[in-house]
């Protein structure tokens, strides 16, 4: 697919240690993320070796890429899905692979019925696996994907109508290979939220999509008061005539 850089061997990478810490934090945040959100259609794009909606009840489930073991292929910018159809799709570090990412989120939007779900993982810059990064020389997975801010993230989400809902960091220890120093560095990742809770190497958000109501607008309707109607005066009967002469000056008096 020309203009997107999608990640090759990424399914080699998570077979790793390093890869295996990874996708144990992943596991656990998706698995919770989804398990309370209901509907018809759940969608995953990207990382279609790793069933992340394993513990989505959504009946309908699947896996979206541009090769693997993917359920349907397709660009992740040009969905064939209808539009307000979809109630839930993931992102699992698909954004920092991409050349045109707010493309993505778009088409996310696009697909999404009104208050479906959104979630997102991502790999943070600002964190010790942003610094190894700097150093690998942009080879291999996941180093040489383009690492987005989580404020960009945050700003791109709110301008197309996506409430961000919750979010997480993780992964505060430093990139190991090596799982003897994955099991030494161990101590960081329970105090991570606690000392230095943006330095995660990895962030994930949830978002829903937010729709306003119609509005009516009423006529401008005429504050004024229609005037009363006068009655005409009603004769009435009288016995005697003196009582009638009475009646007829009174008339006279009022007009």
């Amino acid at each position: 697919m020309p203009g997107d850089e999608y990640p090759q061997g990424s399914a080699e990478w998570f077979g790793g240690s390093l890869g295996r810490h990874l996708l144990e934090k992943e596991r656990a945040f998706f698995d919770g993320a989804v398990a309370d959100v209901f509907g018809y259609n759940a969608f995953q794009l990207g990382l279609s070796d790793i069933d992340f909606l394993r513990a989505s009840r959504i009946v309908f489930r699947c896996r979206v890429d541009a090769n693997g073991s993917a359920g349907l292929r397709a660009d992740f910018r040009d969905l064939p899905i209808a539009s307000n159809s979809t109630d839930l799709i993931l992102l699992p570090h698909v954004l920092e692979f991409s050349a045109n990412p707010h493309e993505i989120l778009r088409e996310v939007v696009r697909v999404l019925v009104p208050d479906g779900h959104v979630v997102i993982s991502g790999f943070n810059p600002w964190s010790l696996w942003g610094v190894r990064r700097l150093f690998a020389r942009k080879k291999g997975y996941p180093w040489k994907g383009r690492f987005l801010n989580l404020p960009r993230l945050k700003d791109w989400l709110t301008l197309l109508g996506l409430e961000i809902t919750a979010g997480q960091m993780g992964c505060y220890a430093p990139p190991c290979v090596n799982q003897k120093w994955l099991d030494r560095f161990s101590f960081m990742e329970a105090a991570g939220d606690r000392w230095w809770p943006i330095a995660g190497g990895v962030y994930f958000l949830q978002a829903i999509k937010r729709v306003r109501g119609m509005r009516i607008i009423t006529p401008a309707w005429s504050d004024r008061s229609v005037p009363k109607k006068r009655l005409a005066a009603v004769p009435k009967r009288v016995a005697q005539k003196e009582d009638a002469l009475v009646a007829r000056n009174h008339v006279t008096s009022d007009q």
